[in-house]
């Protein structure tokens, strides 16, 4: 290809510039001659002076060339083509243009968008981009600022506002691939082509009103449209009979206008007194006399994939419409008519007008909502025809599987598996907000209690159903056993039983009450890939959909009498009812269909062409919510009221035990443990049985590594390595401050000394030992010899001891008083990488995890009287035990069973593991499947008591 050398001397100073004051005076190009210079314009605009180029055209064709558009000035008489400088132009199809509003408009079938620019490209945006599929035609109305349309493949013609809002569909019946379309302001009528199996013209009002054919013999390919609207005629092109004739606008005293020497003729424009057209085949803009198709010329040729064309000019006429006072008196759009009735309100899609012919009513009262991963749409069933709106969320979809809505306060759910939130927002899009951002894998399935005011869920990444209230607050996880890929769950709120399906190793149809009691399996046998769920409690029927047998099945509600709706249906995945009718989607198909829910007969496609289809919910807004006790004051409960078969039962937050009276809670748990997994804290109750987690709702976290609790002031202690900091929060997540903000490189281990108000912390990349006041002032560095790789810290505030693990060249375990003296080496043999450290403060005995050697040891605080508690454990880190103080008021005889167990993270299993800590048997997995696991503690008001020695109080 081209070369050029990169020198200096290529481009030697010196020499007179003519253009170089003030660019010659020009207002554009200023281009020097031999002895003088001069000033000329940009392609197609004209010089108004010496010096001065127009700053706008006022006349030229546009035309559309696929990956461009063009234009050629007749302002100017050198008839170049000129492209237009617009952005990701992928096949541009249709165009028109609005002289007031200075926008030309086009249609794309690859990115299948319609979207406008300013005339000189600035300005560009996109105007529609959803449900279209093929948008072949386009028509600006600049009477009342409309934009319309047709698309060949929904078969539907469609209008908007100009700016692409209140878009509604005009036209859905009797359209086979509809093609060009053109509309008069001036009569209130619209035509269109359409090219499908019966070839046709149609006219029709601008409103749809008084449709009727106006041509429809000898055509073939009829593809573009032009009104003369001086002489009241309607051109056409057709591309098969390789003609351009013209009639009346009634399709009367029809007349070839050119008949020879048409390829393939496309797109048509008129223009006073001459007719133009592009060509496929002769790859040319062509012109000739409009009444008499004499004086033919080539305007351009050699010009690939020539598409539409339009006259761009200024001087359109305006008329006076009904629709200029006070928008028609219409609510909404107010479109044109036919003379007889000047005009016509209408309603956006699928919104039904009101019975004074000028309002719409408030939203859908009853429509289908489905989630298509990277959005969400309705289908009224207002309406007659089904149309899909794109639920206007202002925030980015990616993701999204599982549907529920809120009736009641017309409220839309949603999950999404990439962001793993749980989100909601007002049925018109607005109020978004996420009300669970935390513990959630992969939220297969939602279903929302409109009258006790909850929202359930299944998650198949955690194997969990849990339950929130509607604005995700008092969250408990219901059940975390014997759970394999749950999928889709239902409720029957009024009789308190919710349902789901489980599509594991063993797939299976479940049941319980909605408080996770009662569990029973109704369906395991002849089960493969049990997706969506519904329930039909007017014929006391439940409905599942099989992607793996392809079969959508009934039962009753005990799972008795079983018998197949549907088959072969081919991949469906979400299902739901309403009325006489089931409605599923299908991934295969990419389809909504619907068939009868009683005999699964008479099944058709809703909707079609729609890939990564999820879930679809069916609402009534209208059908009454039913009831049950929880919805009457919370059914005397303090926080969580559950529906039950025999009434209601109250419940507590994950982790959080029920008081006496069956009805209130405490207010948090008392022992739990808290561990860090890098970017979460999260949170185990051990006051309750099923030790699932909880997020602990700290901001701002990069890379957690070690963490602490202060039992006297309720704050987290916790080391980012990176950021290098040491910050404090309190466990609501309030309260963030950073202490330790300098000075820090890897801080692998902390410790809170309870007593003397005093935090010491590890730091490997210093190698060096550290201690400060709990709020980071009065920082001194305690040890800074003889260290490699310092990792976990711990305090014994009674004996004045501080204790550490090194696990560098030399591996050892270090003890030390509280003020860095007697600093002695306990162990260095047998050692790989002594990782967690933890102390009983009862028995006096050090543990310690090594992620080498694969074992949990202890010894004495000397060093002495080593043993092995538990060998092999894969990769364990971090380690913690309950490590009680004994006082006259709580015995040791007397501490609860928590007490013999000590716990662990491991890297290598990404659990949490947890041993008895004086035999070494009965191990057990609390939590599996986590990654990045890193420190763990254990927080209770048996931690952290008792006086300390008081060695270091700077």
């Amino acid at each position: 290809m081209d070369i050029h050398t990169l020198h200096p001397q290529r481009q030697p100073a010196g020499g007179r510039n003519r253009c170089g004051t003030n660019n010659g005076g020009c207002s554009h190009l200023c281009l020097p001659g031999n002895k003088t210079y001069t000033c000329d314009c940009p392609t197609g605009f004209k010089k108004v002076d010496q010096h001065n180029c127009a700053l706008s055209l006022d006349k030229f064709l546009l035309f559309a060339r696929r990956t461009d558009i063009r234009r050629i000035s007749f302002d100017t008489e050198d008839m170049s083509d000129d492209v237009i400088p617009l952005a990701d132009v992928r096949n541009a199809v249709a165009l028109d243009w609005h002289a007031e509003e200075g926008f030309i408009y086009w249609t794309d079938v690859t990115t299948d968008s319609i979207n406008r620019a300013q005339w000189d490209g600035s300005r560009q945006e996109v105007v529609v981009d959803t449900s279209l599929e093929s948008p072949a035609g386009l028509a600006i109305d600049w009477v009342t600022n409309k934009l319309y349309w047709t698309d060949a493949g929904t078969d539907r013609i469609e209008v908007s506002n100009a700016d692409g809002s209140m878009r509604t569909v005009l036209i859905w019946e009797n359209l086979d691939r509809p093609r060009d379309i053109v509309v008069d302001p001036i009569g209130g009528y619209m035509y269109w082509t359409d090219w499908g199996v019966s070839p046709k013209i149609e006219q029709a009002g601008m409103d749809a009103s008084s449709r009727i054919v106006i041509i429809s013999s000898n055509l073939t390919w009829p593809n573009g449209l032009a009104i003369d609207y001086q002489t009241q005629r309607l051109y056409w092109a057709d591309a098969g009979m390789k003609t351009i004739e013209f009639g009346n606008f009634d399709g009367s005293d029809r007349q070839v206008l050119i008949g020879s020497q048409l390829p393939h003729p496309f797109g048509l424009t008129l223009h006073e007194e001459k007719l133009y057209w592009t060509d496929w085949q002769s790859k040319s803009i062509q012109c000739a006399n409009k009444m008499t198709g004499l004086g033919r010329q080539t305007l351009a040729e050699n010009l690939e994939n020539l598409m539409d064309i339009h006259m761009f000019h200024r001087y359109r006429t305006t008329v006076r419409t009904p629709c200029a006072v006070n928008n028609g008196g219409c609510s909404h759009l107010c479109l044109l008519a036919p003379p007889s009735k000047g005009s016509s309100c209408t309603c956006p899609t699928g919104i039904n007008l009101q019975l004074d012919g000028k309002t719409c009513t408030h939203g859908m009262s009853s429509f289908l909502i489905f989630a298509r991963r990277t959005d969400i749409r309705m289908v009224s069933l207002d309406i007659p025809y089904f149309a899909d709106v794109v639920l206007a969320v202002n925030r980015s979809m990616k993701n999204t599987i599982a549907i529920g809505v809120d009736p009641k306060e017309g409220k839309v759910y949603w999950s999404d598996s990439t962001l793993k939130k749980v989100s909601r927002a007002n049925i018109n899009g607005t109020a978004h907000e996420d009300i669970i951002a935390t513990g959630l894998m992969t939220t297969d399935g939602l279903a929302v209690d409109a009258v006790g005011r909850k929202i359930y869920w299944t998650d198949t990444g955690t194997n969990r159903i849990e339950v929130a209230n509607l604005d995700g607050s008092m969250r408990k996880v219901l059940i975390w056993q014997n759970l394999d890929s749950p999928r889709a769950i239902a409720l029957y709120h009024e009789m308190g039983y919710m349902y789901w399906t489980d599509w594991g190793e063993h797939a299976k149809l479940e049941r319980s009450a909605m408080d996770g009691s009662d569990r029973l399996v109704l369906i395991s046998n002849n089960l493969g890939w049990p997706n969506g769920l519904a329930i039909d409690s007017a014929g006391s029927q439940l409905l599942w959909a099989d992607a793996h047998t392809e079969r959508i099945e009934a039962a009753d509600l005990n799972g008795l009498n079983r018998r197949t709706l549907v088959s072969p249906v081919q991949h469906p995945y979400g299902l739901t009812l309403l009325g006489p009718h089931i409605y599923w989607t299908d991934w295969q198909s990419r389809s909504i269909q619907r068939a009868d829910k009683t005999t699964g007969a008479n099944t058709i496609t809703v909707r079609s062409n729609l890939p990564g289809l999820m879930d679809i919910q069916a609402v009534d807004r209208e059908k009454p919510l039913g009831f049950n006790k929880c919805g009457r004051r919370n059914g005397g409960c303090s926080h969580l009221c559950l529906p039950r078969p025999n009434g209601t039962s109250c419940a507590c937050p994950t982790g959080i035990l029920l008081k006496g009276d069956a009805r209130s809670c405490d207010d948090s748990p008392e022992t739990y443990l808290l561990f860090s997994n890098r970017v979460s804290v999260r949170r185990i109750s051990l006051d309750t049985n099923d030790h699932t987690d909880v997020h602990v709702p700290v901001p701002e976290l990069h890379n957690v590594i070690s963490l602490d609790y202060d039992s006297v002031d309720g704050k987290l202690y916790y080391t980012d390595v990176s950021l290098d900091v040491i910050r404090r929060a309190n466990l609501d997540g309030t309260g963030m401050e950073t202490v330790i903000s300098q000075g820090l490189k890897t801080t692998d281990g902390l410790a809170v000394d309870w007593v003397t108000r005093n935090m010491y912390w590890t730091d490997t990349g210093r190698n060096t030992i550290e201690v400060a006041r709990l709020d980071g002032t009065s920082r001194k560095v305690l040890v800074n010899n003889s260290l490699d790789e310092p990792r976990a810290i711990a305090v014994f505030p009674s004996k004045g001891y501080l204790f550490w693990t090194d696990w560098g060249h030399i591996a050892k375990i270090e003890r030390a008083h509280l003020d860095g003296s007697d600093r002695k080496v306990l162990i260095n043999t047998d050692l790989g990488w002594p990782n967690g450290l933890t102390l009983d403060y009862d028995t006096r005995r050090i543990f310690w995890v090594d992620a080498h050697l694969d074992r949990i040891e202890s010894s004495d605080l000397n060093g002495k009287l080593r043993q092995i508690l538990i060998s092999p454990v894969s990769h364990p880190f971090a380690l913690t035990q309950l490590k009680p103080v004994s006082s006259p008021l709580t015995p040791f005889s007397r501490l609860s069973q928590q007490d013999r167990w000590i716990y662990w993270t491991d890297w290598q299993t990404k659990s949490i593991q947890r041993v008895d800590k004086h035999t070494g048997r009965s191990k057990e997995t609390v939590l599996a499947n986590v990654e990045g696991l890193m420190d763990i503690i254990i927080v209770s008001p048996q931690r952290q008591s008792g006086k300390g020695a008081g060695r270091y109080c700077p």
